[in-house]
Formats: C-alpha cells, structure tokens, sequence
C-alpha cells in the first residue's frame, strides 16, 4: 500500500484576510489607549503593587492585553473582531463555525459529546480515545459502544479504524437492537497515522449518523500540499484541534470546527449550548488571542510549514542510516487503516539499542536537555511544531550518544526491562457509565476488584488512553497492566485512587 501525505483536496491559496489578526489587534488597540481598569482581573494591567513579582516573571505586555470578557470593540456585538476572528477560523479550516476553546481539546472532546447526546444517546466510539471523551460520554449520559483500532503488536501501538470496519461494527450495533446516533474516531493518531476521513464519514453518514473526528494532534493539516487534508474539508461533522500542540498556539487553547455536512443545523445549536455550559465566564484573551495568531501563522505560512516538512524528513534520513533505529512510520503500509502519515511526527523505534525508549527518553532530559514527546518501551516520539526548524541534528547526536554510553551499555547487561503486559481487552460494559460513577462506590484492594464493577475512568499515561471507564468489569489483565504503568518511572494512571494504583473504585452493587 502506498501512503500518501495529502488529499487531493487542497485549500486554497490564503486570501488577504488571512494576514489579519481581528481580535489581537483589538487586544493591541485597547492596551494602547492606557485604560485606567476599576474592574477585574486584579492585576490592572500594569506591574504596580502586589502584582511587581508578577511582571518581573512575566513582562509588562501579557497584563496589559489580559482582557476581561465583555468589552466594546474586542467582543461584543455581532460584527466584534472576535466575531471575526472565529469566522477567519472556520474558512482556514473549511468549518461551517469554528468555536475558540480555552480549555484545551480536553473541553471540545466534552462539549462534542453533550452535543451529540442532543441525537441519541448511543456512541460507538474508537476503543483508543482519549480519557476526556469518555468523561464527556460519563457527564452526557451517553451509552458507548467501542471499534477497536488496528493494534502494533509489536509496538503496543493503537492506530486508526478503516471505514470497513467501521461499517462492521455499526451494523452490529444496529443488529444488537442501539443502532448507534453518533460516531467517535481518532485521527491523526499519537504516532502520526492518518485514518480515511472521508470514507469514514461516508460509512457513519451512510448508518444515519454524525462522525466526530479527535483530530486533536492534527490542527496543522491542510496548510501544505504535504500535510493530510483539515478533515472538516473531508465530511467530518465535528473535528477537536488542539491547536496549541502543534499549530503555534498557547498552551490550554484549542479550537472545535463543526462541518458544513447532513447534521450542521442540529449540531449547531447542541454546540453552542455545551460551549456555554463548559467554557469559562471569565475566558482568557491571551489564550484567544493566541488562536488568531496561530490561525493566520497557519493560513500564510506554507513557505515555514514546508521548511519543518524539510527538517523532519532529514531527522528520518538520519535515523535510518543507524540499523539501531527505525522509522516507526515506515511499516505503516501493512495496516488498511492508515492512508496518510503527518510528517511533522517522527515516531522512533529503537528496539534495536537494547535499552528502553523510557529509559533513553529520561537520559536525554538529564544529560542533554532534549525533550520528546512521549516514549514506549519500543519508541520515542519527536513532534516539530508547525513552521518550526528545532536542532534535529542535536538530537540525533545525543541519540546516538545516549545509546552508545556506558550507562547505556549497564542498562542492557542489567537484564532490566520497562516492558508493560500488552494492552488489556475491555471488560464488559455491565452498566451504564453515568449510573457507575453516581452508584454508591466503595474502596478495595486490587485483588478484590477483579470482576466488579469500575466507578472510575482510569487511563494509563502516556498516552492517556482510557483502560477502564464506569460502568465496565474490572479484569485481572487490566489490573495488571495498570500496575505494570504506575511502577514504570514514566507511567502514570489518571484517575487512580493511589499512585500504585493498590486500589479501585467500584461499585456497591457487585
């Protein structure tokens, strides 16, 4: 199978609206007029006082442009320049509305989900969404039904699900008597793998229902030739981009596109409502503002984007000229799947050094300062920001030397291993998540809960991928992978009742 970085789909070219920045200039205006502020934030804009510290940390400017909500010229009205920011939002990204979020993808995954609660309470979701999705289906009253993803057995490695087999699980669902009203994916996955949007929007549409797409570690794409396609442009209905992770924003900030397709005009409204409900009466208009500028960073800046394309690619020449590593995106042609890979993501597989990908991960942080994204036992993951041109070569020379130090060489004589139990199958959905998570709930020792009832959402990190949500049978394998992450150094189980993870919630009612 041959993989391909785009769609044939390309926007086109930024029209002059795209070089301009509505509501940060507002920010600009308003902070050149020396407003004497006698309302909050308590700061007041300025360094004086208690807030001298705080400037010292941070500058001058970020005061000065933290705006309240509710000013003339900045946000009110219907022709306001944050009006017109959200409107430049939805044609970069080929949106019908696009929705400025200051909570991160964590609030679009929960507002996505209220939403489509407003069509049916039953889901079926990809197996492998983020634990923010299911706490949005637990506060929707949401009945899920799961795909499961292609997996990399070798790697431990979720992928995406191919439009056949969405179509599989859909007429199951149907079959099983809750045909489902809703359809969540992931795609771009954490390790770059792009799914088949537009035939996954077919299928869900084909079943009568809306596709949601966490395109969350995606929001770049669609602004060069060689990037996958904005999968608004592609028949999604809702798309989650977390825009701060690799299109330039501040951290926190993301955006939620709705789709221009068959269920705009119900999803429209069952947006706006869970916007209002999830986001905060006292949103931040630095983090805004840092979404128009990313916006048109993005919409005019191909020139950049093709520069970090050009970097990325020789990060991977590199790597591939050391039988030690592999491309990790290399072998992605043997999974249907996957139709694209975003190559701002070099996921690294360095089975091939004998140590681990966490342990080489920490060793870079202590003796270099390099920081990748996340790590496996198998890989290390290196995301290079849209427009950005970081110092791969540092990098692949610290690699290298890392892999290549006597501490390296003690690691691998040592026989230690930080390799996890593969990844859990799913215990039954015996309630629904809702009813778990209100049920009368009760402490027990891990070996006691095998075979009860979860209350809780836990997701081992990274990725943060949900192992158990309420509602569903505890196993004795995902007690044991769970406690398998929490002893890693670099593991982490959200949602834990302990760090080690000795105990769980369950439910009363056995």
């Amino acid at each position: 199978m041959s993989l391909t970085r785009s769609s044939p789909l390309l926007p086109p070219a930024a029209d002059l609206r795209h070089w301009e920045t509505p509501y940060a200039d507002a920010l600009e205006r308003h902070a050149a007029r020396v407003p004497l502020p006698l309302m909050v934030p308590g700061h007041g804009g300025d360094g004086l006082g208690l807030s001298a510290r705080l400037a010292a940390f941070l500058g001058d400017r970020p005061l000065q442009l933290d705006v309240p909500m509710l000013v003339d010229d900045i946000d009110l009205g219907d022709d306001s320049p944050l009006s017109r920011a959200l409107e430049l939002a939805a044609d970069a990204w080929g949106a019908r509305r696009t929705w400025f979020l200051t909570g991160g993808a964590s609030q679009a995954n929960r507002i996505a989900a209220l939403a489509v609660r407003g069509l049916g309470e039953n889901i079926l979701s990809q197996r492998s969404a983020h634990s923010s999705f299911s706490d949005g289906v637990l506060s929707a009253g949401l009945a899920p039904s799961f795909v499961l993803p292609s997996l990399d057995s070798h790697h431990g490695v979720a992928h995406g699900v191919s439009p056949a087999a969405l179509d599989e699980a859909l007429t199951a669902a149907a079959s099983a008597g809750h045909p489902s009203d809703a359809v969540y994916i992931v795609s771009p996955s954490y390790f770059g793998a792009v799914a088949d949007v537009a035939g996954l929007a077919r299928v869900a549409h084909a079943h009568g229902a809306p596709l949601i797409v966490d395109g969350a570690w995606g929001p770049h794409f669609g602004f060069h030739p060689d990037l996958p396609e904005s999968p608004a442009r592609l028949g999604a209905d809702l798309v989650i981009s977390s825009t701060h992770k690799l299109g330039g924003s501040l951290t926190q900030s993301a955006m939620l596109h709705l789709g221009d397709g068959p269920f705009a005009d119900a999803l429209e409204p069952l947006v706006e409502r869970a916007v209002s409900i999830t986001a905060s009466t006292s949103t931040s208009a630095l983090l805004q503002a840092s979404l128009d500028i990313a916006r048109h960073s993005l919409a005019t800046g191909a020139e950049l984007i093709g520069r970090s394309i050009t970097v990325a690619d020789s990060f991977r020449e590199a790597l591939r000229s050391d039988p030690r590593f592999g491309v990790l995106s290399d072998g992605f042609g043997a999974f249907d799947d996957i139709v694209a890979v975003d190559p701002l993501r070099v996921a690294i597989d360095v089975s091939g050094t004998g140590v681990s990908g966490h342990w080489l991960r920490q060793r870079l942080i202590d003796a270099d300062g390099i920081f990748f994204e996340m790590s496996t036992v198998t890989t290390l993951v290196a995301l290079i920001g849209a427009g950005k041109t970081p110092d791969v070569g540092r990098a692949h020379r610290a690699l290298v030397a890392a892999a290549d130090s006597p501490e390296a060489g003690a690691e691998r004589a040592s026989g230690r291993t930080d390799a996890f139990p593969a990844l859990p199958e799913s215990g039954p959905l015996r309630i629904l998540p809702r009813d778990a998570f209100f049920a009368e709930t009760e402490l027990v020792p891990a070996a006691e809960a095998v075979g009860r009832i979860s209350a809780d959402t836990l997701a081992a990190y990274p990725p943060g991928i949900p192992n158990l949500i309420p509602g569903e049978e505890i196993t004795a394998q995902t007690v044991a992978f769970l406690h398998a992450v929490a002893a890693s150094p670099s593991g982490y189980v959200r949602g834990a009742a302990d760090p080690g993870v000795e105990r769980f919630r369950v439910t009363v009612t056995p």
